[in-house]
């Protein structure tokens, strides 16, 4: 029997205290420190999510990190994407948990590496005061060939791994931030070639998309404004074309992400971009963002575009979005999210995979364990393993 997909869970690393987080934050900071205190800014808005069977957990113990395994495995989710950051000149965070796996063997469970190739400022985590100057806590470089090559030895053990996810037998990496990669070709065509040296196959190079992206911005805000009003869509990037401008720089595949232009068809397109366009204006006078609401139910509708058909283009599966922990009133909140409601969104998911060879029937899950961002998988006390249940379903229906 084919495999129906390949769930790949994006995996957050930072549940444990770390130097950088006592240093900017709070001696003792993670992410739970926010989960904990966020409260509800609507009716019908759920707040705080608590975690049920695993608590409060610390990454650092072995023993949390088989029950996760477990339980990924159990929902039919092939394996997680560890999330990775490295800043140029081996400045690395975040990095003790992933090591920890790799060195112990354990769990025994799949896994591939993406790079969160950002930098990192003073909002990643909290909700900084309004009018904090923004500043830098480390900066993402690109320092060139000899950079590349110690960041590819740093990981040659995790590559070689046995338990890391292959495409066709090629490493499965993922690049989050493509088009901000400076010569990422050069890059690309390096550590295939290191691969192979090393007696590996290559890699199969994955970038983040989001499928909302303007591209005719130079365009006036008269003609963008009338356009939506008439339902003209032609002020949004197209895209094939979005997909096709990763693709011309040697990457192998697209994971696209439908959050923003989700968040525009949620509406009529002339409200979506006022809104979009008002809030632009509040949040950079005033570092002021009014609370936006959108119903889990109906926004589920609006992820997916027929370019996710495509062999070489991977949807995105959501449970939920909800970043108030982190961002306060200026999050973006997805509410009424329902395990019912989860497994609708993922049958629609592979409904536009099922034509795909099976090593390429992927979708990404954001989350395995985001709980900051409102988008986690794991058991919570309002559904228990409601969303864990309701995608090991849709993935055994026939």
């Amino acid at each position: 029997m084919k495999k129906k997909a390949r769930v790949i869970a994006f995996y957050l690393p930072q549940f444990h205290p770390t130097p950088e987080n006592d240093k900017f934050w709070g001696k003792g900071f993670t992410e739970w420190t926010n989960v904990a205190k966020a409260k509800p800014l609507f009716k019908g808005h759920h707040q705080p999510h608590i975690p049920a069977d695993l608590g409060f957990y610390d990454l650092r113990m072995p023993e949390v990190r088989d029950a996760q395994a477990k339980l990924a495995r159990d929902a039919g989710i092939e394996g997680f994407c560890y999330w990775h950051y490295w800043f140029g000149n081996g400045k690395q965070f975040l990095q003790k948990i992933f090591d920890e796996v790799v060195e112990s063997g354990k769990p025994d469970f799949p896994f591939c590496v993406g790079w969160a190739n950002h930098s990192w400022n003073n909002k990643n985590w909290v909700n900084t005061p309004t009018f904090s100057k923004d500043y830098y806590i480390a900066e993402q470089t690109y320092p060139g060939a000899e950079d590349n090559e110690k960041h590819f030895y740093s990981l040659l053990k995790a590559f070689k791994d046995p338990r890391y996810i292959k495409v066709d037998g090629k490493l499965l990496f993922y690049i989050f931030a493509p088009l901000k990669f400076p010569n990422v070709s050069a890059f690309i065509s390096q550590w295939n070639e290191l691969a192979k040296k090393e007696g590996l196959k290559g890699f199969y190079f994955v970038a983040l998309r989001e499928s909302g992206e303007f591209i005719k911005i130079k365009s006036s805000i008269k003609t963008i404004m009338t356009n939506l009003f008439n339902k003209d869509f032609s002020v949004f990037s197209d895209a094939d074309s979005v997909i096709n401008e990763v693709l011309s720089l040697g990457f192998d595949a697209v994971n696209s992400r439908g959050i923003n232009i989700a968040h525009y068809r949620y509406n009529s397109p002339f409200i979506s971009f006022c809104k979009h366009f008002v809030n632009g204006i509040l949040f950079g006078l005033f570092d002021w963002h009014p609370v936006e609401k959108y119903n889990f139910k109906k926004i589920s509708k609006f992820l997916f575009t027929d370019t996710d058909r495509r062999e070489n283009v991977f949807p995105t599966i959501i449970p939920n979005w909800d970043r108030s922990p982190r961002a306060g009133k200026r999050a973006r909140i997805w509410y009424n999210s329902k395990p019912e409601y989860f497994k609708e969104q993922v049958k629609m998911a592979l409904d536009l995979i099922k034509d795909k060879p099976e090593q390429k029937r992927i979708l990404f899950l954001m989350a395995w364990n985001e709980w900051g961002e409102g988008n986690y998988m794991e058991p919570d006390l309002e559904y228990g393993h409601g969303y864990l249940d309701a995608l090991r379903n849709a993935l055994l229906e026939k």
